[in-house]
């Protein structure tokens, strides 16, 4: 995925001019490399001024953050295009250590507040960003989309939409109350995480949710057994972190929702969770 060019005008409100863009693709969100900065586009102004802030003071153990640029007048974000300092580095199949990341990551959030926007409940028309904060509450709430039939949702029509339905309602008895606290969180990090070599692995972004720590390291596990090549033995190598069945199984709901809503969902990924939410089911 790469976005169009970041338009002159943020260039130059970035201090950026004389400096030709170089593509980086998926790896910074579409973002476009200006020597020792990336100019990405934010889906989201509140979420990026939001990530941004964050990043500009954050200290994790064992882990290269970007930080932000800001530009000559201040801004975190400039018509809709953010900007951070490029680290090095490219996704790899380097599981346990996502989820290793996930657990420091998550020591260094917990002290952050709920930002005001993860309170806002979608309405239609749905923006990317609704489809995730909507499938993140079926995972959660007591009925299954009920918040996203409030909101206006599109019932899904494909036969892998329908049967992600389907699969969900199967999975929502099989929960459980959990006592693990809320805290803030990075749902989004298998794929997202950068490597070179020896250097300890970077982050460019943090996608936010208000969730038990160990459910966004579920979410990981989850995402790398439906779609990058995981061994089963992932799910027990973690098995000491809080309430881990249950956090799996909201994960894997939670993905499943994300392919029953999103619109340009496709049939491969299916079989991959459905895979998954079978061996979620053994360990419950």
């Amino acid at each position: 995925m790469t976005s169009a060019e970041p338009p002159q005008h943020v260039i130059g409100t970035f201090g950026l001019r004389d400096v030709a863009p170089v593509a980086l693709g998926a790896d910074w969100d579409g973002g476009w490399r200006l020597g020792d900065v990336v100019l990405s586009p934010v889906a989201d102004h509140a979420r990026g001024a939001w990530s941004a802030k964050v990043r500009e003071t954050l200290a994790v153990e064992g882990v290269r953050l970007a930080r932000p640029v800001r530009s000559t007048d201040g801004r975190y974000v400039v018509s809709g295009w953010r900007a951070d300092t490029y680290i090095e580095g490219v996704p790899e199949p380097r599981h346990d250590e996502v989820v290793s990341l996930a657990t420091r990551l998550h020591v260094a959030t917990s002290q952050l507040e709920k930002p005001r926007f993860l309170t806002q409940t979608p309405v239609a028309p749905w923006s990317d960003v609704d489809v995730f904060v909507a499938a993140d509450r079926a995972a959660w709430e007591q009925v299954p989309f009920r918040s996203a039939r409030a909101g206006g949702a599109v019932e899904p029509t494909s036969p892998d939409g329908v049967r992600s339905v389907e699969v969900i309602g199967q999975l929502a008895t099989l929960r459980r109350p959990v006592r693990e606290p809320d805290q803030l969180v990075h749902g989004d990090l298998f794929g997202t995480v950068l490597f070179d070599g020896v250097q300890a692995p970077g982050i460019t972004d943090i996608t936010p949710y208000w969730r038990p720590a160990s459910w966004a390291a579920a979410v990981v596990v989850v995402d790398a057994l439906s779609w990058g090549g995981a061994d089963d033995g992932l799910i027990g190598r973690w098995e000491d972190l809080p309430e881990w069945p249950q956090m799996l199984l909201r994960a894997v709901m939670f993905r499943l929702a994300v392919h029953a809503l999103h619109p340009r969902s496709t049939a491969e990924a299916f079989p991959g969770l459905a895979r998954t939410a079978d061996l979620v089911r053994l360990i419950l």
